[in-house]
């Protein structure tokens, strides 16, 4: 059974806890970032936090626990708006949101900011990191907790406790940056993406040399690419949208993405060069986002921004790479879907999916 839920407003950004409150999903929408609890037949909001403009990005931190599970529940997540700023959301069981604002002006991004995570690892400083990526071509690994107390603006919320200013660590690259995905087996590395089809393994604690042009290359680990997705783009006949890549969950050597009409993954333990080790097709106009299923690492899905056909999602099996995928065709056109993401919960796996205002979660499957 669909569960669909008005958001009130377009709903763009969806993203799932795959952590401890795996029933937990955050959307963000025209002017707020919402969190909802799910179970098989419901949604209820738990969290309601006002930022005043289009959410572009979200992440969850580990530091996360869901009412579902415990009486003592907090939320911690971080946030990008169209504004370029970003955004910590917190809420308790015993406390109301609360909405920090930091990045914004001369000290954070000057274009869009496409795709944020927070550190992967399970150090106790996973919350404390959290990177961000943006047309403006960096990327920005903020400290939350920085030793160094920069004064901060008052809480739009009116927190009454005194907050220092994150810092940056930043790394330029060459071209507009689309993804940046963390993994839970490492605490040092990102993976970030560019629309050109580079993929880059980056280890942000490298220090890069004195010139900034080449700092992306002095920290990058590994570097993959697709190449007809780079064919495309030196050409000029790249698509409309930009790529989407994931890290497998399960996986750190395992890595999907779709650009263009196809979507690729990655073996880094059987590398080709910085070729994938498989492509197949996607979308004729192109696919836009790339996720992973936590609970069946070997499904992933695809959708497109395109309206040809309504809002669809493609979930292919790893095992059946030749098969063709999975259809769900969840509204019709002129809708198209604007982000999606598998849910954490155990069971057969469901998809939230940003349809319009609406959100609406379906499974994939049916009990055997």
């Amino acid at each position: 059974m669909d569960i669909r839920y008005d958001h009130g407003s377009d709903v763009h950004v969806v993203r799932a806890n795959h952590d401890d409150a795996p029933d937990l999903i955050a959307i963000g929408g025209e002017h707020s970032v919402q969190v909802l609890l799910t179970t098989a037949t419901s949604i209820k909001v738990i969290a309601n936090f006002y930022i005043g403009c289009r959410t572009t990005a979200l992440a969850w931190s580990t530091r996360c626990t869901s009412p579902s599970t415990t009486d003592d529940w907090s939320i911690e997540l971080a946030a990008a708006g169209a504004n370029f700023g970003l955004y910590s959301l917190t809420k308790s069981h015993n406390a109301e949101e609360d909405v920090f604002s930091f990045g914004g002006g001369l000290s954070g991004h000057h274009g869009r900011v496409n795709d944020m995570a927070f550190c992967g690892g399970q150090s106790e400083d996973s919350w404390r990191y959290v990177a961000t990526v943006s047309d403006d071509k960096m990327l920005m690994v903020w400290d939350l907790n920085p030793a160094v107390n920069i004064t901060s603006p008052p809480s739009p919320s009116g927190s009454p406790e005194p907050r220092a200013q994150p810092t940056a660590y930043v790394i330029s690259f060459p071209f507009p940056l689309t993804t940046v995905a963390a993994h839970p087996s490492t605490s040092k590395e990102f993976l970030v993406a560019d629309a050109r089809g580079n993929i880059f393994l980056t280890d942000w604690r490298t220090d890069p040399e004195e010139n900034e042009l080449v700092s992306w290359r002095n920290s990058s680990v590994i570097e993959l690419v697709e190449p007809r997705a780079l064919s495309d783009a030196v050409c000029g006949t790249a698509g409309r949208w930009a790529g989407c890549v994931a890290w497998r969950r399960d996986s750190p050597d395992i890595i999907g993405a779709a650009y263009g009409s196809r979507f690729a993954l990655w073996d880094l333990s059987k590398l080709q060069g910085g070729k994938p080790n498989a492509v197949g097709p996607t979308f004729p106009d192109g696919g836009t986002k790339f996720r992973w299923c936590a609970t069946f690492p070997d499904y992933f899905a695809v959708t497109t921004n395109s309206t040809a056909k309504g809002a669809v999602v493609h979930v292919h099996n790893t095992g059946y790479l030749q098969a063709q995928p999975t259809v769900f065709n969840v509204a019709p056109r002129p809708l198209y879907v604007r982000d999606l993401d598998f849910l954490g919960g155990k069971g057969i796996p469901r998809i939230a999916a940003a349809v319009g205002r609406e959100l609406v979660i379906f499974y994939i499957g049916v009990e055997s």
